[in-house]
């Protein structure tokens, strides 16, 4: 069975997309690609499909995975455009390497995420992440179905700072709660890296973070992109690509030590 590791995307509307919604386009995909999948064994056998650690609904996203077993070899880049044709515009299938080595889903440590905050001004912003970072815990509040959680959002958080707008702070085609104000209008980019931690902290735990540590309250909701997801380099802070353990390894010829 050859398996193959996609990247793929939420951008613009399709970052509303639940994961369930797009578990269902995804084997409409692979249908409508004649891709050769391979099967599940029981009663009632599943595409094997593994999807790693998907973005919450409403965020978009420049890096979801997942894997594929086929049945039967296929070139991984034009499988890749293959799927990228069936799937609407928004889900698009970037990148496909062919599983080389074990572990995609572990190697999912830490994302980085962008969050556009309309109706902030940039210096505002600075003092807020300055007070949370120097902070030692920052409890917040989640609502569950087992009831309210309390937890630490802090120490999930390893790099956090205002940046730039350098037009790529927002989700590709998506509409944001600024689009239709003046262009002089106050706006703070924020990026951060965090913890893949169990319970998850999300982008809207670190928000209100924020505004337990700072008072700091967007008038409108941010609008919130996953950059990148994968290893974390503890000494930079910064995330690797989880494709490039396959995409390097390199065979090793049977019968060879």
């Amino acid at each position: 069975m050859q398996r193959i590791r996609l990247r793929y995307t939420k951008r613009g509307r399709l970052r509303f997309t639940s994961h369930r919604d797009f578990q269902r386009a995804f084997e409409r995909a692979l249908r409508r690609a004649e891709v050769p999948m391979a099967y599940s064994a029981g009663f009632t056998p599943h595409p094997k499909v593994s999807y790693a650690n998907a973005a919450p609904t409403g965020v978009g996203s420049e890096a979801e995975y997942l894997e594929i077993g086929l049945a039967a070899s296929r070139d991984p880049e034009k499988l890749r455009a293959l799927l990228d044709e069936s799937l609407p515009p928004g889900l698009d299938v970037i990148e496909a390497v062919e599983a080389r080595t074990p572990g995609l889903a572990e190697r999912l440590e830490a994302s980085v995420w962008q969050l556009r905050l309309d109706g902030v001004e940039p210096a505002d912003a600075r003092r807020a992440v300055a007070a949370f970072l120097a902070a030692d815990t920052v409890e917040v509040q989640r609502s569950t179905k087992n009831g309210i959680r309390t937890f630490d959002c802090r120490a999930a958080v390893t790099r956090f700072e205002v940046v730039e707008d350098d037009g790529t702070a927002a989700d590709p085609g998506a509409p944001h709660p600024g689009t239709d104000t003046p262009q002089d209008r106050a706006c703070a980019i924020l990026r951060l890296v965090v913890r893949h931690l169990t319970p998850a902290v999300r982008p809207d735990d670190v928000l209100s973070g924020l505004q337990a540590t700072a008072d700091l309250a967007p008038p409108v909701p941010a609008a919130v992109t996953r950059l990148a997801q994968g290893p974390l380099a503890e000494d930079t802070g910064t995330v690797t690509d989880p494709l490039a353990l396959d995409r390097d390894a390199v065979a090793v010829p049977a019968g060879t030590a």
